[in-house]
């Protein structure tokens, strides 16, 4: 997926900018940006064994991240 970073990407990003004490609104992004990475590598990853998905259980899918 375009744009979004990999977990070792996003890690490594949120290591920077705590080791050069950037301030903590840029911390939390970069903390954001890790949980977003880990979550898009674990769907890669059920998705990459699954059998497909219908539409139904897409659209329940979908309704659940919309909702977090």
């Amino acid at each position: 997926m375009p744009g979004i970073p990999t977990p070792h990407q996003a890690r490594s990003r949120l290591a920077t900018a705590s080791r050069l004490k950037e301030p903590p609104e840029a911390i939390a992004d970069r903390r954001r940006d890790l949980a977003e990475a880990n979550i898009a590598a674990a769907i890669a990853r059920a998705l990459s064994t699954a059998p497909p998905l219908t539409d139904e259980q897409c659209a329940r899918l979908a309704a659940r991240l919309r909702g977090a």
